[in-house]
């Protein structure tokens, strides 16, 4: 079964998509997701600036 997740507070940094969204047991996470195709690359983190920094750094193989 799939989660549905309502991000809020979006942040575009090239290809990647920072969010900020709320997970099954109410606590704040942000995802970091690269929306260049065949790339697959996504990560959760508890901390903004941690979601941001690999936002940063995240290099396309595709």
């Amino acid at each position: 079964m799939a989660v549905y997740r309502s991000f809020r507070n979006r942040l575009r940094i090239g290809p990647i998509e920072v969010g900020t969204y709320r997970d099954g047991r109410g606590r704040e996470m942000h995802a970091a997701a690269c929306t260049a195709p065949r790339c697959g690359f996504s990560a959760d983190y508890p901390d903004r600036s941690a979601a941001e920094l690999a936002a940063r750094t995240h290099r396309c193989k595709a």
